[in-house]
C-alpha cells in the first residue's frame, strides 16, 4: 500500500518547504523517501519475523473479497518469500537513491518516479499474496509500468524492446491466467496455503488437471523467468532499459516466475510437475550453455558485443541454475535455486548498476570501443570503479566465497541425486552440463575484465611523428572514479555479496524449513 500512495503522491506539487531546487528535485526526493520507508518496514518484518518457524506464515492478512468467487485479500510470508520482499524493497531504493543524482533521460521525473513505486508495489505483492488470482493481478501489475521505463526512459531501439517485453510476457500470462483458474475451480478455492496441503482441496486435483495445469503456468512462468528458448525478449530489454530499470528487471522481476515455480507448481500440483521435471531440467541445462556460448560471442575480438547484452545473456545461464534446482523436486536443490535467486539478484543487479556508470563515462558499452587504446582501462584510469566491475564479474562466475557460488553448487548437488523416480542418469547429465555452463561462464567473464578493467595492448607509440607518418594518437580521456552517490548505491550489494557467501545459513536457515514443508505436503 505504501509504495502505491507514494505513486499518487508523486503526481501532486510538493509542499513549499519541500520544494528543493525546484519540482524534479521534490519529486526525486519523494521517491527516496518512500522507497525508504519500504525499505524500513521490510527490515522491521525480518526482524520481527519468527526465526524459529520460518516454515509458518506470519505476519498474515486474510479477509474476503469477492465472496462469490472465493477469492481472498490473503497476505503473508514465509522463509521464501521473506528474503525477496526484502530484497525487492532494498533495490528499489538504491535505484531511487541513484535516480536521486542521475536521473535517466526522458520526460517529466513525476512519471519516472510513480512508475518506479507502481512497480514496486506490484513486485512486493506478487512475493506476498497467498491467492492465486491475487497472484496473477499482482504479477501482470508490474508490467505496464516496465514497459513504459523502457519505452520512454531507453536507449537505441527502446521501443521495439519494450514492445517485444509486453507481448512475450502478456502472452505467457494469459496461458498462466488459464492455468490458475483451472486449480481453482477443479480444487474449488484459489487459497494457495489450503491447496499446498496433502489433505486438502488439492487432493481433488486428478493427474491429468494437475499436467495441463502445470503445463500451462509453467509457460507463463518459463517467459517471465525466462527460460530457453523464451528468453529472446530479455537481452534487447536490457540492452535498451535505463540504467535502474535493467536493475529492477534483473534483480526482482526474473525471480517472480522462479518464485511461482517454488510456490504454485511444485506444492500444489506436484504429480504434474514430477512429470515435467526432466523436460524443464533439460531446457534448464541447455539455457546454461546457451547462455555462456552466446557470452563468449559477444566477448571476442571484433563482434561489436555490447556489455549489458552479454550480462543479459548471463542472467538466462543463472536463472537456468535456478531452474535445475526447482527441476530436481529435492530441498537441496529448491533451496540452492532459491539461493541462487538472490545472489543474482544482489551481483547483476550491481553489474548493471557499473555498466551503467561505465556507459555514462565512456559513452558507450560496445566492448571494441571499451578495450582499443582509448578504451576503458579501468585499473589505470579508475582503479575502484574497475576493482568494483572486477568483483562483480568474480561473484558471478560463482568463486568460493561469494554467493554466487553456493546456489549454483546445490543445484548440482540436486541434480546429483534428483527426487525418487526422477531418471538419475538424464539429471547426471544436466549435471554435467550445468558443470560445463560454470567453466565457460569463468572464460567469459574472465575476458571482459581482461578487455576492459585492462584495456588493450596497442604496440607502444613513437616518441613523435616521422615526416609524412600519422599523427600519434591522443592520450586517453580521464575516466571518474566511484563518486559518493554511487559509494551510497553500490555497497550494499557488494557488502551483502560477501557476507551471503561466508554465512550462507543465514539465509538457507530461513528457506530449508519452509522448502522441507512445502515439499512434505504442509507437514
Amino acid at each position: 500500500v505504501l509504495p502505491l500512495l507514494g505513486a499518487v503522491g508523486a503526481q501532486l506539487p510538493a509542499p513549499p518547504g519541500l520544494r528543493g531546487r525546484g519540482p524534479d528535485q521534490a519529486v526525486l526526493r519523494h521517491g527516496v523517501t518512500v522507497t525508504g520507508a519500504v525499505l524500513a518496514v521490510a527490515i522491521a518484518l525480518a526482524a520481527g519475523f519468527d526465526h524459529g518457524h520460518p516454515g509458518r506464515m506470519q505476519a498474515t492478512t486474510d479477509i474476503s473479497w469477492i465472496p462469490a468467487l472465493g477469492i481472498r485479500i490473503h497476505l503473508g510470508v514465509d522463509g521464501i518469500s521473506l528474503p525477496l520482499v526484502v530484497l525487492t524493497a532494498l533495490l528499489t531504493f538504491l535505484c531511487a537513491l541513484y535516480s536521486y543524482f542521475r536521473m535517466p533521460t526522458g520526460p517529466s521525473p513525476k512519471a519516472f518516479v510513480a512508475l518506479l513505486l507502481l512497480l514496486e508495489a506490484g513486485t512486493l505483492a506478487t512475493f506476498a499474496v497467498l491467492d492465486l488470482v491475487l497472484f496473477f493481478l499482482a504479477f501482470e501489475t508490474v508490467l505496464i509500468p516496465m514497459y513504459f521505463l523502457i519505452a520512454r526512459w531507453g536507449g537505441a531501439q527502446r521501443q521495439a524492446a519494450a514492445w517485444k517485453f509486453i507481448l512475450y510476457t502478456v502472452l505467457g500470462s494469459v496461458v498462466m491466467l488459464l492455468g490458475l483458474l483451472l486449480i481453482g475451480v477443479k480444487s474449488g478455492t484459489f487459497d494457495m496455503v489450503a491447496l499446498a496441503t496433502d489433505n486438502g482441496p488439492k487432493a481433488q486435483l486428478s493427474h491429468t488437471v494437475q499436467l495441463v495445469a502445470v503445463l500451462a503456468v509453467g509457460i507463463g512462468l518459463a517467459v517471465k523467468t525466462p527460460l530457453w528458448p523464451l528468453h529472446s525478449w530479455l537481452p534487447d530489454a536490457h540492452t535498451a532499459a535505463p540504467t535502474v530499470g535493467s536493475v529492477l528487471l534483473a534483480g526482482v522481476l526474473l525471480k517472480m516466475g522462479t518464485y511461482g515455480f517454488v510456490r504454485i507448481a511444485l506444492p500444489i500440483t506436484p504429480d504434474g510437475m514430477h512429470t515435467f521435471a526432466p523436460y524443464l531440467g533439460a531446457f534448464a541445462a541447455v539455457g546454461i550453455v546457451y547462455g555462456s556460448l552466446a557470452c563468449l560471442a559477444l566477448v571476442r575480438k571484433g563482434a561489436k558485443g555490447d556489455l549489458k547484452r552479454l550480462i543479459a545473456y548471463s542472467s538466462v545461464g543463472h536463472m537456468g541454475f535456478v531452474l535445475l534446482g526447482i527441476a530436481t523436486m529435492t530441498p537441496t536443490g529448491v533451496n540452492g535455486a532459491l539461493f541462487a535467486n538472490i545472489a543474482h539478484g544482489l551481483i547483476t543487479g550491481l553489474l548493471f548498476f557499473l555498466v551503467g556508470a561505465l556507459k555514462d563515462r565512456c559513452g558507450s558499452t560496445d566492448l571494441d570501443r571499451l578495450a582499443g587504446r582509448t578504451g576503458a582501462a579501468l585499473y589505470g584510469r579508475a582503479p575502484r570503479f574497475g576493482g568494483l566491475l572486477a568483483f562483480s564479474a568474480v561473484a558471478s562466475l560463482g568463486i568460493p566465497g561469494l554467493a554466487g557460488f553456493w546456489g549454483e553448487m546445490l543445484a548440482m548437488f540436486g541434480a546429483f541425486r534428483p527426487a525418487a523416480g526422477l531418471s538419475r542418469p538424464a539429471f547426471l547429465t544436466f549435471m554435467v552440463l550445468a558443470g560445463l555452463g560454470t567453466l565457460l561462464t569463468a572464460a567469459y567473464l574472465l575476458l571482459v575484465v581482461r578487455r576492459v578493467c585492462m584495456g588493450g595492448t596497442p604496440a607502444a607509440a613513437p616518441a613523435g611523428p616521422a615526416p609524412g607518418s600519422a599523427p600519434v594518437p591522443a592520450p586517453a580521456p580521464a575516466v571518474a572514479d566511484i563518486a559518493g552517490y554511487e559509494y551510497a548505491a553500490w555497497t550494499p550489494l557488494a557488502v551483502l555479496t560477501v557476507l551471503a557467501g561466508l554465512w550462507p545459513a543465514a539465509l538457507l536457515g530461513l528457506t530449508d524449513p519452509a522448502v522441507q514443508q512445502l515439499l512434505g505436503g504442509g507437514k
